[in-house]
């Protein structure tokens, strides 16, 4: 709703690049109109952002070139409407001609050949492969829009229904906690349904392998050397200090000694791991022992930095001037959400559960509940049974507001409920002016105290598009423990 409050501002002041708009946009006329009724003191009522603050944020965005965009890795996208949500913002660096200029948001002109850390080489994980595969994958028929676009891997947050219908009967598990879900419990007793589960970790966790048949023992960052890591087009590799303790192995050994017990020893060079991540790197024109630790090796660009490269035909396969999109263009009206019979336009909708779509709710719980958010302690659950990382934060605590402390006779320190109409977890109160009053924030990841786990208070109600969970916005009340 800010986004687009913003974008009515931009485009009733005629703000917009209109260049950039008419000749690589998709859909303007359309998400013209619908802006309409986002006026800024409507957008306040839902926002809680102050109607000439959004104003001013809309000038100075347009007014002010460049401008680039700087956004978490999670915050927007766990909610209902989270993929419509980042195209609302998105849409904004389109209307204003911020796109791949300097200082914009660029895309690079001759980034490594790797892709994302999480998605690999496309030869390497036999990307086109998987395209052949299409049809067989469990999540076309609930996420069809993740399916086509997203080759890489499944939407698993359908777990449960996925083993329910018996679409999966087996799964190997590398460092999951199976309470990041939300309503857990339910995928815990999907795992335990599995005719077969493995996990590989560094510690047992009863939270999850109680409910799996095996855990194989991961070997640490310490004790391994895979993968390599990346940052502009410089590359890193690490040097393990010890060997791994008694059978621990590293996640790729596992999953390379397991192709090739499973007859695919020439897919996966034979077992050898180093000689799968010289195969990745070979595009790069390095091996894995030229690579110094720990300086890296900086691979120089065949050639200098170029912008605007959708006018030069050096962001489509078939060298055609545009975008990498059905229409050759940025769509704000996306065809492809249109095929599944989504709303094309970046369209604002209330989350499932808040003060305006279940207002019954919210005068039982009215505060808003987000959870999530990071801490400098912990990276999610990884290494949560560190005695010395809990002297640092001891204790799973739930960030309030001291207004709303003070209403409900909260100090600092205290022991409370955090209830709502899916569960109730017990935390102590960290009073802070961070989050704003009628919002409660609350860290997750504290599957070894029982009482603390946040996710029993998220529903199991997922973005229709990307199927992600509603981690974010929720509904809640907080009280004293007498």
């Amino acid at each position: 709703a800010l986004a687009l409050g913003m974008i009515n501002v931009i485009i009733a002041r005629g703000l917009y690049d209109r260049e950039f708009v008419e000749n690589w946009t998709y859909g303007f006329e359309a998400l013209k109109e619908y802006v309409k009724e986002f006026v800024p003191e409507k957008v306040e009522e839902t926002t809680w952002v102050p109607a000439y603050k959004i104003v001013d944020a809309a000038i100075l965005l347009a007014a002010n070139k460049p401008a680039t965009l700087m956004a978490g890795a999670s915050t927007l996208t766990h909610s209902t409407n989270a993929v419509q949500t980042v195209r609302s913002i998105l849409t904004l660096v389109a209307l204003t001609g911020n796109f791949d200029v300097p200082g914009g948001v660029a895309v690079s002109t001759h980034p490594l050949p790797f892709r994302s850390h999480d998605m690999g080489d496309p030869d390497f994980i036999m990307e086109e492969k998987k395209i052949e595969m299409e049809h067989k994958r469990v999540d076309k028929d609930y996420f069809p829009v993740w399916a086509e676009l997203v080759h890489e891997q499944i939407q698993v947050n359908l777990l449960p229904e996925y083993v329910r219908d018996g679409k999966i009967r087996m799964a190997i598990l590398f460092g999951a906690n199976v309470t990041m879900w939300p309503q857990f419990q339910e995928y815990q007793e999907a795992l335990k349904n599995m005719e077969f589960a493995v996990a590989v970790d560094y510690f047992l966790r009863p939270w999850t392998h109680n409910y799996v048949d095996m855990v194989l023992p991961a070997a640490t960052n310490y004790e391994r050397f895979e993968p390599f890591i990346w940052f502009g087009r410089k590359i890193y590799v690490r040097k393990p200090f010890v060997k791994p303790y008694l059978e621990a192995k590293s996640d790729w050994q596992i999953v390379f000694d397991l192709a090739v017990r499973l007859d695919y020893a020439e897919e996966f060079w034979n077992g050898n791991t180093k000689a799968g991540l010289n195969y990745i790197l070979r595009k790069a024109g390095v091996t894995m022992d030229e690579i110094p630790v720990p300086d890296g090796l900086e691979i120089p660009p065949p050639g200098p930095e170029e912008y605007r490269k959708y006018e030069k035909g050096l962001l489509r396969k078939d060298g055609k001037p545009g975008f990498p999109t059905p229409t050759g263009k940025v769509e704000i009206w996306s065809t492809i959400l249109e095929k599944y019979g989504y709303n094309p336009l970046p369209v604002f909708k209330e989350p499932e559960e808040s003060p305006v779509s279940r207002p019954d709710l919210a005068r039982k719980y009215p505060l808003i509940l987000t959870t999530g958010s990071r801490v400098p302690v912990y990276t999610h659950s990884k290494l949560g049974e560190l005695s010395w990382l809990r002297d640092l934060m001891p204790h799973p605590v739930a960030n309030i507001n001291p207004k709303d402390a003070e209403e409900r006779n909260i100090k600092n320190g205290d022991l409370v409920v955090v209830e709502n109409s899916h569960g109730r977890i017990k935390v102590y109160a960290h009073l802070t002016y961070i989050v704003p009053p009628r919002v409660v924030d609350v860290f997750h990841g504290w599957a070894m105290v029982p009482e603390a786990h946040v996710n029993v208070l998220v529903p199991r109600v997922f973005d229709p598009i990307s199927g992600f969970p509603t981690y974010k916005v929720g509904l809640c009340q907080v009280y004293k423990v007498k």
